[in-house]
């Protein structure tokens, strides 16, 4: 079976939103991608006073600078195509309302014929909590798990009821629903997140970072689904950084997914070993507009295919 291939939406700050999300979905579309992602940053604190995903001293890449809101970008996406899954890989749950973020959500799969896959996170900058104002980042997991209770009841049959830590829904009609079930993807980097992902998701999202980790990870998530008694599939879609180069690199400690696109390609092959099928590339830290992502983009699917991947 062929690998399912995704792609992630230009966020960053070389891009013209308005303009080039558009273009790349569409582009995605006609290549043969399957889906089209976006993430979440809020803000890029300057001076920062944190290091990158909590590292003392590690900087922010310069590409955080002005990412525009996930679900706005998904929308011009939707606007602009027909087939492609429309996915968030991934939205910072406790920075939103619950309640506002479970409607928008429904929102946008109602009017993109339900083509929304929606990956949820924690996230990990104490800024953009502050900022926010939702919960502390104490409360992270707490906000999580309401986040999707909550969606569960809005997305679910009226009236809508809920009671619950800061989300508080009286006997209500909320629409519009969902044009179908809205599959929930959870990263999970700890036993606690992974018995979240195991009981409450339909699918794990793992960032690729190495063949072997990503096996392991997998055979994890695997083994606790058996030890809770989970009968459902587990979808899994990683998410592959790449930082692209025209030509091969060829440094001994060269990193997964960073070199030329016949490199890309050699580790799509080593990671889907693992038994993951789906993946989606994120091409545009490296590119400098919209037309060169879509170029590569389009180079990359041709070598996947031409490799029989």
């Amino acid at each position: 079976m062929a690998i399912r291939l995704g792609l992630s939406l230009p966020q960053a700050r070389q891009y013209d939103i308005g303009r080039d999300v558009p273009g790349v979905a569409r582009a995605a579309e006609q290549i043969g991608y399957e889906s089209v992602w976006v993430y979440e940053r809020a803000l890029f604190p300057e001076p920062a006073t944190q290091g990158l995903y909590g590292v003392p001293g590690l900087p922010w890449p310069d590409h955080y600078r002005g990412v525009p809101d996930p679900l706005v970008t998904l929308t011009l996406a939707a606007g602009a195509t027909e087939r492609v899954r429309l996915g968030t890989g991934v939205l910072v749950a406790p920075l939103h309302n619950p309640f506002q973020l479970a409607k928008a959500l429904a929102t946008l799969d109602a009017a993109s014929g339900g083509r929304l896959t929606v990956g949820f996170g924690t996230g990990w900058s104490l800024d953009e909590y502050a900022a926010a104002g939702v919960a502390p980042f104490e409360e992270r997991g707490r906000i999580l798990d309401e986040v999707l209770d909550v969606c569960r009841a809005v997305w679910g049959p009226d009236p809508v009821t809920y009671d619950g830590y800061i989300t508080k829904i009286a006997s209500s009609v909320v629409g519009p629903k969902p044009a179908g079930p809205i599959p929930v993807l959870l990263p999970a980097n700890s036993k606690k997140a992974l018995t979240r992902l195991v009981d409450r998701a339909d699918g794990w999202l793992p960032v690729a970072m190495g063949s072997d980790q990503l096996a392991e990870q997998w055979r994890q998530v695997h083994d606790l689904a058996a030890e809770r008694g989970r009968t459902e599939p587990i979808r899994v879609v990683a998410r592959a950084n790449t930082q692209y180069t025209p030509k091969a690199y060829d440094g001994d400690d060269r990193a997964p997914f960073r070199g030329s696109v016949g490199q890309i390609v050699e580790d799509l092959a080593a990671h889907a070993e693992s038994g993951v099928e789906e993946f989606f590339l994120d091409l545009q830290s490296t590119t400098r507009d919209g037309q060169e992502l879509q170029d590569v983009a389009a180079e990359v699917y041709e070598a996947v295919r031409t490799a029989g991947l």
